[in-house]
């Protein structure tokens, strides 16, 4: 004689009981079965000149030869297009202080040379912007005496360009870069005087 459950034991059990029958009756995507959803790898930025988080070297810096160092970076989200880059100092003293932005770099590139011209525009199409110093191009790591800054360096993978013309602020890109972005990195160095 098989055992009598109680029947509080058995509202425990009856939906246990049901779940194979239930599952059986639901909705199935085709193509789906048995493979797990895929996921894209996040984009990753190096900088070779320094580690993430470590100290950048004085030939990038003003206190030295001020040469842009050289980024690479992963490949991106398929239907990237174009990569803009913007680097900037969140510690410094009159509030976030920009180094370096640049845009429309080809969606086919995977690096930035070290040591790039200060002009508006770069060979393949890119084009540079004017930092907090009015400048176009890149100007290094320059605090006030003191604990060192962070400089993050941010690069987007971008679904179009962003068809400004050379010499926008951070801020014009910023607002350019508004449902655009497919993907970005970043990697942080510091300095200090």
């Amino acid at each position: 004689m098989a055992p009598v459950l109680p029947a509080r034991t058995l509202g425990g059990v009856l939906p246990l009981l049901l779940l194979p029958v239930l599952l059986a009756q639901a909705p199935r995507h085709p193509g789906r079965e048995g493979r797990a959803p895929r996921k894209e790898a996040p984009m990753e930025l190096r900088i070779p000149a320094f580690p993430e988080g470590g100290p950048i070297p004085r030939a990038h810096t003003a206190d030295g030869a001020d040469r842009s160092p050289a980024l690479q970076w992963g490949d991106p989200p398929p239907g990237t297009r174009a990569f803009a880059l913007v680097v900037d100092d969140p510690d410094a003293p009159v509030g976030t202080w920009v180094h370096w932005v640049l845009y429309d770099l080809p969606g086919g590139a995977r690096s930035l040379a070290e040591d790039q011209p200060r002009t508006p525009d770069l060979p393949g199409g890119a084009h540079q912007g004017r930092n907090s110093w009015g400048r176009v191009g890149w100007n290094g790591p320059s605090p006030p005496p003191g604990p060192p800054h962070r400089y993050i360096f941010r690069i987007s993978a971008l679904s179009a360009p962003l068809g400004l013309p050379a010499g926008a602020t951070r801020d014009q890109v910023e607002a350019a870069l508004r449902g655009k972005v497919l993907a970005q990195a970043t990697w942080m160095g510091t300095y200090g005087r």
